[in-house]
């Protein structure tokens, strides 16, 4: 919880004061006697019970630090979606996509479990398409047009070589004109220079990939670093099993090659950027996957007040002490 105007908070003083006074009056003793002519009158207030009494004081002073705190402007976080969140879909298509290990081949079930996530993510949330083999190529700008994006989906055909890092700097790019986002996140720097804290971020890329890097300019750790400076998370989803192939032709001749996932180098992209990591060996998995990351990465949490809350709560124990004040008040015969 914050608060708009945390330095009115100094006013808890106020029921801490009158929960001393209360104390100090309640074990003063009296200096002197009462009397009391009628026996009746006597045994109605002596038979008053004194937890009854505390619990009505208790009440009253409860009203008085929850007003206090609501003076102080409450605010809790509450999950949203912003109308500027772009996430960018990053999908292998290298040769390696046609292995069958995921049935019916894993660039198959790539293109339903995507199709899907379209589906999944809120509408108003831009989403783009980049795909990439030996280089990156934007299949559909960042929009919410998702007819647009599924035609970009069905579109998705295998080539050749695995530029990773290539293509996590080609999303964050597209995330960062999207978004209008142009300054990194806190705590980072560039050229030695501190760099302003501009909240959550507006934008995330989702890579998935079903091998090593086999050609591009930057290596994998290269992009991570750009995404990490430019506060854009990136969420890996290694596809494939270890025994994963597929077969190729060279020079007129068939061979088999294994296309297993490199499972580190997508966890560190990751752990860089501070997202997180999947592992797909099936059609079903890698649906699951993309379900939850269309539930997760264009939600942020905003501060929203909530002064009127604390008031109800106070009116709400005021209401409460009055009423078994005057229910438990002791009656004159």
């Amino acid at each position: 919880m914050t608060f708009g105007s945390p330095f009115l908070l100094v006013t808890l003083v106020v029921p801490l004061l009158a929960l001393v006074g209360y104390v100090w009056i309640e074990r003063r003793p009296l200096r002197e006697g009462i009397a009391f002519p009628n026996l009746v009158v006597l045994a109605s207030i002596a038979g008053r019970s004194s937890w009854k009494r505390h619990l009505v004081a208790g009440l009253l002073l409860t009203t008085i630090a929850v007003l206090c705190v609501a003076v102080a402007r409450p605010r809790l976080p509450l999950a949203g979606t912003s109308d500027r969140a772009t996430v960018v879909l990053v999908v292998d298509v290298s040769v390696s996509m046609n292995a069958t290990d995921v049935a019916p081949s894993r660039l198959e079930a790539a293109r339903a479990a995507i199709t899907a996530f379209a589906d999944t993510v809120p509408g108003r949330v831009k989403v783009g398409l980049v795909a990439f083999a030996d280089d990156s190529v934007v299949v559909t700008a960042p929009t919410t047009d998702r007819k647009a994006l599924k035609a970009g989906i069905a579109s998705l055909a295998p080539g050749y070589g695995t530029a990773i890092g290539d293509a996590v700097a080609r999303g964050v790019e597209l995330v960062k004109l999207s978004t209008g986002e142009n300054i990194p996140v806190a705590g980072e720097s560039v050229d030695g220079a501190p760099l302003l804290d501009r909240g959550p971020p507006l934008g995330a890329v989702v890579l998935l990939s079903d091998g090593s890097q086999t050609r591009g300019v930057l290596e994998p750790d290269d992009g991570a670093r750009l995404a990490q400076q430019a506060g854009v998370p990136v969420y890996t989803i290694a596809l494939g099993t270890l025994a994963g192939t597929v077969t190729i032709n060279r020079g007129g001749t068939e061979i088999v090659v294994p296309v297993p996932p490199d499972r580190a180098t997508l966890a560190r992209i990751a752990e860089t950027t501070g997202a997180a990591t999947f592992e797909a060996t099936d059609a079903e998995g890698l649906g699951a996957v993309y379900d939850r990351l269309g539930r997760v990465v264009a939600r942020t949490e905003k501060p929203h007040e909530v002064t009127a809350a604390f008031v109800a709560v106070a009116a709400a124990l005021l209401a409460a002490a009055i009423g078994l004040a005057g229910l438990w008040a002791p009656r004159l015969p």
